[in-house]
């Protein structure tokens, strides 16, 4: 079995400027993923996709090769991940290196373990390995109880009228992508037509605890307490 994780980490970061390689809890938050998917045990080869040399560099110095540099046509700010995915599965054939599975770890998942890794590749294989597998969380409240804002002033309006007088118990579970990773069967990719499609997939139930989508200053910093609080402190 011969698996390939493939890190997106391009270098054009607007909201958190050089977000991939700042120091998130002491070393550069790249590694964070790198030394998970290392850990587990499970990948043959271990790829940053990036278009930026200071990137490619710190993964160096890290001790992982960036085996080729992504191009300028799929690093802007509306390219989806899947063209990123096709490309580098593509470029390996091209090479000579076929792989079972192809994963794509999201480079700011610094609370990503080695043993979800483990865990999910086994539902995977539990389940044929023929449906793509994601990562995904619980919302922490029912979707139904959601409000968009309306004007300037704050106005409040219910997405799904009425629905607040309902018992969470009593309303079904809903997941979220929690932008950690994903497992595909390589020719999945390889058929993929443009940004590809969110049907299909089997879901690996992540805890609430080990998700934050880090898009802002707020985010990382809740990122960096989490992370602190499961990570024993050194004497």
């Amino acid at each position: 079995m011969k698996r390939l994780a493939i890190i997106p980490a391009r270098g054009g970061s607007k909201r958190i400027p050089q977000k991939n390689i700042r120091d998130f809890c002491g070393k550069p938050m790249v590694t964070h993923i790198l030394d998970a998917a290392k850990a587990s045990g499970l990948f043959n080869t271990i790829h940053v996709s990036t278009d930026c040399t200071r990137i490619a560099e710190v993964v160096a110095n890290h001790g992982f090769t960036v085996d080729f540099m992504r191009p300028d046509t799929l690093s802007d700010d509306t390219t989806p991940i899947m063209p990123v995915m096709k490309f580098t599965t593509e470029e390996y054939l091209r090479r000579g290196h076929a792989f079972d599975q192809v994963w794509l770890l999201m480079a700011c998942a610094p609370l990503t373990t080695a043993q979800d890794l483990v865990s999910a590749e086994k539902l995977f294989s539990r389940a044929g390995a023929y449906s793509p597998l994601l990562g995904v969380c619980e919302y922490p409240v029912p979707i139904e109880w959601a409000f968009k804002r309306e004007d300037h002033q704050g106005q409040l309006v219910p997405v799904q009228s009425g629905m607040f007088a309902i018992r969470s118990q009593d309303l079904e579970k809903r997941y979220f992508d929690a932008g950690s990773f994903s497992i595909f069967p390589p020719q999945k990719i390889l058929e993929t037509q443009g940004a590809g499609s969110d049907t299909g997939f089997i879901g690996y139930e992540l805890p609430k605890g080990a998700v934050v989508d880090i898009d802002d200053e707020q985010d990382w910093k809740l990122a960096e307490a989490i992370y602190r609080s499961k990570t024993p402190t050194k004497i």
